[in-house]
Order: structure tokens, then sequence, then C-alpha cells
């Protein structure tokens, strides 16, 4: 089988890497280093929401707050009130990462249909900014933060205050967003192979 001698010269200039064919290295982007980092509890009437900053020797406490709305209103205006609120901490606060309660199984179709709709006007406003939106499931975030993944509330909340050196447990819907951003600070802190999931 004979070549050409433009095939040839091809073939020399793909080797010497000159060609329009060369293989091109692709690198991996590296991965972000998140210092500010937003945690949030999504729910229609009750959503949480913490910031904390990563540090030494500990993580520190920017804001945490429940975003709640009167249960008299409809889910239209509780959707706006979240969206809203959160554009607002998330101006004041600066965070460039979103860690958000991954989706979990719900009996009722209707409260998994509101959950979504809370989940969404969150994940609206957090894309809005700019932020890297990642997801870690209930039980994974309990396990990170209490070492059970069936952990109560309350519980939760305790090791947040301890976490977090507070006076006091944060509320429960802000401690559970807490929880989300301290879980991912440990899992990137420790370059962990399962990375949270990002959406």
């Amino acid at each position: 089988m004979g070549i050409s001698a433009k095939d040839f010269e091809q073939m020399k200039n793909r080797l010497a890497g000159r060609g329009d064919r060369s293989p091109r290295v692709l690198r991996t982007p590296e991965a972000k280093t998140h210092e500010v980092i937003l945690g949030i509890d999504p729910s229609l009437r009750g959503t949480g929401y913490g910031i904390i900053r990563r540090g030494n020797p500990g993580p520190e406490l920017l804001a945490e707050g429940t975003i709640s709305a009167h249960s008299r209103w409809e889910r239209s205006r509780c959707l706006l009130l979240i969206a809203q609120t959160l554009r607002d901490v998330l101006r004041r606060n600066a965070p460039t990462v979103c860690v958000v309660e991954g989706l979990f199984y719900a009996q009722n179709f209707q409260t998994a249909l509101i959950m979504g709709e809370a989940r969404g006007a969150s994940l609206v406003a957090a894309a809005e900014a700019g932020l890297e939106i990642f997801e870690i499931a209930p039980r994974k975030v309990k396990q990170a933060i209490v070492g059970y993944g069936a952990a109560q509330k309350s519980a939760v909340a305790r090791m947040v205050q301890r976490l977090l050196n507070l006076s006091a447990p944060p509320a429960a819907d802000a401690a559970d967003a807490l929880a989300l951003a301290l879980a991912y600070a440990q899992e990137v802190g420790r370059h962990s192979l399962t990375v949270p999931k990002r959406i």
C-alpha cells in the first residue's frame, strides 16, 4: 500500500504536533475552592438558609435565618418571597457556591410538587447570582454532621451549634441549611472522591 507525498507530509506534521488534526490534550478544569458557602433547605412556608465562611481553626457563621410565609398566602406569593429574600441575602453576603438538600421520596404527590416549587424558587435566585450549585442527600448531610444518617433535627441543630461555636442552637430550618453548608465544606476540604452532585 502506497501513500502520497501529501499524506506523508500530513503524518509528519501530526506527529510533530503542527497539523490541524493533531490530538489536543484537554485540561481538566481545576475545582474552585469556595470560601463563602450558602446552604438552602427549601420549603414553601419555611425555607431555611445559612451562610458560612471556611477558615481556621473552623468555619464562621455569616448569616442564617428562615424565610417564613403566612399559612394563608397563595403559593405564588410564598415563592416570590423566597426568591426575593434569597436575592437580598446573596447581595449582602456574596457567597460563591450554593448547596441544597437533594430530592427525597415523598409519599404524597402534592407535597412533592410544593417542595419542588420552593426548591425551584431557591435555585433560580442562586443561579441568577452566578453561583455554582450542588446538592447533597439528606442522609449524607446527617451522616457528615452527626455521624448518623437518620439523626433527629434536634441533634443536627445541636451539632451545628457546636461546629459554629454558637451560644444556642439555630432554628430547625436554618440549622438544616447550615448543616448543608458545613457538609459541603467537609466534603470539599478533605478532597473526597464522592464530591457533591452539581446541578
